[in-house]
């Protein structure tokens, strides 16, 4: 008969329990995805726009204010789109290193070899 506490039996029943419990974590979905990268599409829009906007204000009303019909106005509207790009593309540099660290993460943890030098 065989010792029912034998470490190996345990350790490979062990393996065999969590290759089980991986196989039906549920993973991100196409769609899950898509759905986040629309929302980040729509933030960077709306970061450019939101930028035009307030540009477009404070022109207008220093304009108003000082009587200067177009000069502030076109000044301020391409300040407004500089700070809009800027905003976009530190927006973007997120999602980069999100996505880099996602990536060396995901590497990391299939590699069953690496956890054992490690």
């Amino acid at each position: 008969m065989t010792d029912p506490h034998d470490p190996e039996r345990l350790r490979a029943l062990e393996d065999r329990i969590e290759k089980a419990k991986g196989a039906l974590t549920p993973k991100a979905s196409r769609g899950e995805e898509h759905f986040s990268q629309a929302n980040m599409a729509w933030r960077m829009v709306v970061e450019l726009v939101a930028g035009l906007l307030i540009g477009f204000g404070m022109g207008w009303g220093l304009d108003k204010l000082l009587g200067t019909t177009p000069l502030f106005l076109v000044l301020f509207i391409g300040f407004g789109l500089a700070a809009g790009v800027k905003t976009m593309m530190r927006t973007a540099k997120e999602i980069e290193a999100g996505q880099v660290a996602d990536a060396a993460k995901n590497d990391n943890a299939g590699d069953p070899a690496r956890d054992e030098r490690d």
